[in-house]
């Protein structure tokens, strides 16, 4: 038979009735006080006749949106072009995080190189983009952007890639599916590793070795390839045809110059984030490699990457919320991301309260899902406790 459980004694029962009571009447007070506003702000609304609700989103927008990811043109509502602004933000913010991500990592290994031009020139870098005002940057680049591009014949600045001061032609691959379905289906890509990384992580705690991170690049590899076989897809170059550009995918000066400058002012913080999570690992790990006979990049990849994981993935999720949050800054050169349709949809409503509530859930809920999903990862990827 079981022992009977001791009853809490008197004295702890009372304080814990005082905490609940306490807490109770706090959220009561602030509840009252949320409540008095609204009923104040509609009040006050109603008598000087300015209108509140959303019925405003089914009316005709009747203005344009630049570099849209989803088609828009002034007979939408203003629904869609919320929908379509903050598409462009998403799109925006992921390839920050993407590029930005892949040129920090690179960055921060260079500043812990035995190469001592190399390290300096990262942490000339670093420290430069850190210090800079990220706006100042922006308008810096759209700037230099017009005083160096040329204005009429295109220049190629790279294999593929044409410049002028209209913008960017890069190489376009044509999948022919449309931009959403595209972006859904890098999503579920994605979502498809991550889910037999986790599996396999599984796995070996468990002892056994399963392929699962292998067949999940293989069915995503030969997915990949069939869409791009499929009737319909095809590799786009940039032509030049006198003072045009024929084919290919079109940068504009405003999507370059944000893309650019919010990449190279994020790599910065990355890079240091990158370092202490590789200085975080002990040296006894370099040297334990070594003497197996591991290369210096072997190690790095097979040994210390894995440490370094459980350290950087907490900064890395503020950086990345940061960076979507930076990309409002956009507005500085032009860029119709979301706080700039936003302000265009609030001045020609004057629904100033109702686009202020948009703007706020919006932002919420990008964050908070982008936080739960690096929150759910970083949570597989640390050390499980003994009990």
């Amino acid at each position: 038979m079981t022992a009977p459980t001791a009853a809490a004694p008197p004295r702890a029962q009372s304080a814990s009735r005082g905490a609940i009571a306490i807490q109770s009447g706090a959220l009561a007070l602030v509840a009252a006080a949320l409540a008095l506003v609204a009923v104040t702000t509609a009040s006050n609304l109603q008598l000087r006749g300015i209108p509140v609700g959303f019925e405003f989103l089914n009316d005709r927008s009747g203005f344009k949106i630049a570099d849209t990811v989803i088609p828009f043109v002034p007979d939408h509502s203003y629904l869609r072009a919320i929908l379509v602004a903050i598409a462009n933000t998403l799109f925006l913010s992921a390839l920050v995080c993407i590029a930005a991500t892949v040129l920090g990592a690179a960055l921060g290994v260079a500043r812990l190189s035995t190469n001592p031009l190399v390290a300096a020139l990262a942490a000339i870098w670093v420290e430069a983009v850190r210090n800079t005002p990220p706006l100042l940057l922006l308008i810096f680049l759209y700037a230099f952007w017009g005083q160096v591009m040329p204005a009429e014949a295109p220049r190629e600045v790279a294999p593929g890639v044409l410049a002028s001061i209209r913008g960017l032609a890069v190489p376009k691959l044509s999948l022919g599916l449309p931009p959403l379905a595209l972006l859904a289906a890098v999503a579920l890509s994605a979502g498809l590793y991550l889910t037999a990384s986790l599996a396999a992580r599984r796995a070996a705690r468990a002892g056994r070795r399963a392929p699962y991170r292998s067949a999940a690049l293989a069915a995503i590899g030969v997915a990949w390839l069939g869409a791009a076989l499929a009737p319909g897809a095809g590799f786009e170059l940039p032509l030049v045809e006198g003072d045009k550009i024929v084919g290919g995918a079109r940068l504009t000066p405003e999507f370059a110059t944000a893309l650019f400058g919010l990449t190279v002012y994020t790599a910065g913080f990355v890079a240091e984030i990158v370092r202490s999570g590789i200085q975080s690992v002990p040296r006894g790990q370099w040297e334990a490699g070594r003497a197996l006979g591991l290369r210096e990049r072997q190690i790095l990849r097979l040994v210390v990457a894995p440490q370094m994981l459980r350290v950087i993935i907490p900064p890395m999720t503020s950086q990345y919320i940061n960076t979507v949050k930076n990309s409002t800054l956009a507005i500085a050169v032009g860029y119709s991301e979301f706080m700039t349709v936003m302000g265009t949809v609030i001045n020609r409503t004057n629904h100033a309260i109702e686009g202020t509530l948009i703007i706020v859930l919006v932002y919420t809920a990008i964050n908070l899902a982008l936080s739960g999903v690096l929150n759910l990862y970083n949570r597989k990827v640390q050390l499980v406790g003994r009990a």
